[in-house]
């Protein structure tokens, strides 16, 4: 008996040493292109490049047959070069110049949804979808995809094992290798390639397991259906208002239950009349599970609705609504076939499942390339919380401005630093001054802090010698927050800064002028004599720099341990 999905590809003996091949070139190339033993993003041409080879690879050895191998070539080098693209625009959008945000993700997830329509138009030599090679192929490809990844594990666990017992006699080259990344990357790729190639060779089995998979999900769907079913019953008594208080996200919640529904309702269907549960309970289950898409989708939408209303639009949010609107789609789709077939809704379900596959594929493309800018969009929308006062500016979003929302946002913070409002402009400055995420908040307090020192510093012996590098090293540290200060100059190149942090009694700290100009906090400093002094006092208390004998132990010139008198 054939153990392929489809009779008409013949046997292919060395596909699991070719696809492990290729799989091992592409890993030894990806190593080359990215440096994976830092955290440090690559460049973008780096990146795009490294999308490229990871996608045209695993794409080509997940789709390939022998009858239309060019066909299978063809598509793999065409979504290797889309997604190459894609990752390289992405990785030049924002700030810190990383490939894996939501275009990017929208575009790998376009791949795999292209991948199984494919397979079904090589398989029918034109432009045909029939729903049980369609939905064969799907399964069939995740179920190989998932394998291989574990088999991957598998492989360096087996890899680890064999070093850690030739360790054990004093031969530690295998532990080395395991150690290279050129080494494990490569491996990796080996080890998939042959298991889509051993999977794909006996993808009949594969296909058997699927069904069983599908079985065993089935028997789920009555339990999601009826705690589906009690809880959408539940909220005309219970209300909404519990779900936008809770401490999880009811958005997310919600289109994740969705997602459920959906995958229990296909499993009770199958791919066919002849394939769907012949018990009335699991039957009904599916049609159940089918109709509560549609209000999951609605109380997401409203969930939604209400955080935007809140905070305004940001690239997660407008994703978040896509995929609200995906959702919604589906729901309707369901109670059209319900409304169509009734008990047989599945047979009308079925082709409009298909269509929608097929226009999610396309919106995902869509969405990836560069054509709506949602970095743009939320700007405007920040922006306009901000000007109408719905968003104070202590409580921007400076951060995401800088590095959310792409070239706009930026673009928005220089024109507000020059002509903006005067707490605006500091805070967009600082904002526009951090190189990383973490510096912006940072960079923030410190202009806000610099802004308000005035109220709050006193400057011996004079004010006016205080310059804009050295008010913003004071601001930087932590003793002029909130309470009382006071700088007094020491010479040309130190000032030393007194105040409190919290609660705390009183310290002092040393403020050198470094090489470049610039001025900062000394270290060695830090732990100065405390002194018993309330900060409130620092404005009045009289104050005085003497100078003052002491008696120390010295050794060779060289002082031993503290000042004793």
């Amino acid at each position: 008996m054939s153990e392929r999905f489809d009779t008409r590809d013949a046997a292919w003996p060395l596909r699991p040493w070719i696809m492990a091949a290729i799989c091992a070139v592409a890993g030894l190339i990806l190593d080359g292109l990215v440096d994976f033993s830092t955290n440090l993003p690559a460049t973008s041409l780096r990146q795009a490049a490294a999308a490229f080879v990871g996608v045209a690879a695993v794409s080509f050895v997940i789709v390939v047959e022998q009858r239309r191998w060019l066909w299978a070539l063809g598509f793999a080098l065409g979504w290797g070069v889309i997604v190459a693209l894609i990752g390289w625009f992405t990785a030049g959008y924002n700030q810190r110049h990383e490939i894996f945000e939501f275009p990017f993700l929208s575009g790998v997830f376009a791949v795999l949804l292209a991948a199984p329509l494919f397979q079904t138009v090589r398989d029918e030599g034109a432009w045909q979808f029939p729903y049980a090679r369609l939905h064969g192929h799907a399964w069939t490809d995740a179920v190989i995809g998932a394998a291989s990844l574990a088999f991957v594990g598998i492989t360096f666990l087996l890899a680890w094992l064999i070093s850690g017992l030739f360790d054990l006699i004093g031969i530690d080259a295998i532990k080395d290798l395991l150690r290279q990344s050129w080494f494990g990357w490569t491996l990796a790729g080996f080890a998939f390639g042959a298991a889509v190639g051993l999977l794909r060779e006996r993808d009949a089995l594969v296909g058997t397991l699927q069904r069983l998979v599908m079985v065993v999900l089935g028997v789920l769907a009555p339990v999601l259906a009826v705690a589906l079913a009690l809880f959408l019953l539940s909220i005309p008594f219970t209300g909404l208002g519990k779900l936008w208080d809770s401490a999880i996200p009811a958005t997310p919640l919600m289109l994740v239950a969705g997602a459920g529904a959906i995958l229990l309702a296909n499993a009770v269907i199958g791919n066919g009349t002849d394939e769907r549960a012949t018990s009335r309970v699991l039957r009904g289950s599916a049609m159940a599970l089918v109709l509560c898409v549609l209000p999951l989708a609605v109380i997401a939408a409203l969930s939604l609705g209400q955080r935007v209303g809140q905070y305004g639009w940001t690239p997660e949010r407008i994703w978040g609504l896509v995929a609200v609107a995906i959702a919604i789609a589906y729901g309707v789709a369901g109670y059209w076939a319900a409304a169509r077939r009734r008990d047989a809704f599945d047979d009308a379900l079925r082709p409009l499942q298909t269509k929608l596959a097929i226009a999610l594929c396309g919106l995902a493309l869509v969405l990836a390339l560069p054509i709506v800018d949602f970095g743009a969009i939320s700007a405007r929308s920040q922006l306009a919380r901000l000007a109408d006062g719905r968003t104070p500016a202590d409580k921007f979003d400076w951060q995401a401005m800088a590095f959310d929302f792409g070239p706009a946002g930026r673009a928005e913070l220089e024109a507000m630093a020059q002509g903006g409002r005067p707490d605006q402009r500091r805070l967009a400055a600082a904002a526009l001054a951090a190189t990383r995420r973490y510096q912006v908040n940072e960079e923030i307090a410190v202009a806000a802090t610099a802004s308000t020192l005035p109220d709050r510093l006193r400057v011996l012996p004079d004010a006016r010698m205080l310059t804009p590098p050295l008010r913003r090293a004071i601001a930087a540290t932590r003793y002029c927050h909130t309470g009382r200060c006071l700088a007094a100059k020491i010479d040309d190149r130190r000032w030393l800064l007194v105040g409190s942090f919290g609660n705390e009694p009183l310290q002092r700290v040393l403020i050198e002028r470094q090489n470049d100009g610039s001025w900062a906090e000394v270290e060695e400093w830090q732990q100065a004599p405390r002194s018993g002094t309330p900060a409130s006092d620092l404005g009045t208390a009289r104050v005085e720099i003497r100078e003052v004998r002491r008696r120390q132990l010295m050794v060779n010139g060289e002082p031993v341990g503290r000042a004793f008198e």
